[in-house]
């Protein structure tokens, strides 16, 4: 029987949600092992001072095994 971790993370992009998407889960597989699943809980953009987008942001909980 595996048992099974679930954290949050944050992560952006200046391209899309599925960019940070990406990025944050590059950058928590650096240093947790066994990440089976991510689920986008949130998306949220910033916007510059001339009102466009300036970056796409997501929360992410991910699941890994615990050894």
């Amino acid at each position: 029987m595996a048992v099974m971790k679930v954290i949050e993370i944050m992560a952006d992009s200046d391209k899309s949600w599925e960019d940070a998407t990406r990025k944050g889960i590059a950058k928590a597989s650096k240093s947790l092992k066994g990440i089976r699943s991510a689920w986008v809980q949130n998306q949220s953009v910033t916007i510059n001072e001339k009102g466009e987008v300036d970056s796409y942001r997501i929360n992410l909980k991910l699941s890994f095994e615990v050894h």
